[in-house]
């Protein structure tokens, strides 16, 4: 993308604005719910989870809170304009922004909204410039992949989201299975009826004023086809 910032600034911002609220800067939400679990897995000995989430925190930033805004609202201008979104929509962000930022500077109203009771104070001066010192080395991380080029170059593609299955590919599956099917059945029909008219023919052949069974026997062949059909009989009896 790039540049949708130019069409789309109220979508811009309240995409920064989630950014930095998962990425947990201060003064936004995700530093005080995501602090809390970080700061639990630590006085419970759960150095391991501890550790893991912490490296989690700085990829969540490197990716969404940095890569994901910058090259689809910056970075280079593709030269695509579109229109803002929906009032519907900029209503929904706007309420989830307020959130995010709300949440994050009156932390005790989060506080109310959860089943136990805690005294967890966020804002001290080691969290701070610990968060602070974890954000800036992951931005640090995106600047020197940028600026050596370990990033892969702009490519003009589509990324199919997954509304393409139902959009594109079940629709076109169903369709051409439909026109499978509609080819073999119309085959089948034509073959079924050749075999069945050839079948009817061969049928009118034997059993026509001409035919082997429907000519006029004479009494002498009757008489020997009634004896084979009575030794069957008897034959089949006593086996």
């Amino acid at each position: 993308l790039g540049g949708i910032y130019k069409s789309m600034p109220w979508t811009a911002g309240f995409c920064m604005v989630g950014a930095a609220s998962i990425s947990a800067f201060p003064l936004f939400s995700g530093f005080v719910s995501k602090s809390m679990i970080l700061t639990a897995a630590a006085e419970e000995n759960y150095y391991v989870v501890w550790l893991i989430l912490l490296f989690a925190s700085a990829g969540v930033f490197h990716h969404s809170g940095i890569k994901i805004p910058f090259f689809a609202f910056f970075a280079h201008d593709s030269g695509i304009r579109v229109k803002e979104a929906p009032m519907n929509m900029l209503v929904a962000m706007g309420l989830a922004a307020f959130f995010c930022i709300a949440l994050g500077i009156a932390y005790p109203w989060f506080y109310i909204l959860l089943p136990f009771a805690t005294d967890y104070q966020p804002y001290t001066t080691m969290h701070v410039v610990a968060q602070y010192q974890l954000l800036l080395f992951s931005a640090l991380a995106f600047t020197v992949l940028m600026r050596t080029g370990i990033y892969p170059p702009e490519m003009k593609s589509v990324n199919l989201d997954t509304d393409w299955t139902y959009r594109r590919l079940i629709p076109g599956v169903v369709g051409g299975l439909a026109v499978a099917v509609t080819k073999v059945n119309g085959a089948f029909r034509r073959s079924s009826l050749v075999i069945l008219r050839s079948l009817l023919a061969r049928v009118g052949e034997l059993f026509g004023e001409h035919g082997a069974f429907g000519r006029t026997w004479t009494t002498s062949a009757m008489a020997v086809w009634a004896a084979i059909l009575l030794g069957a009989c008897l034959l089949l009896y006593y086996l």
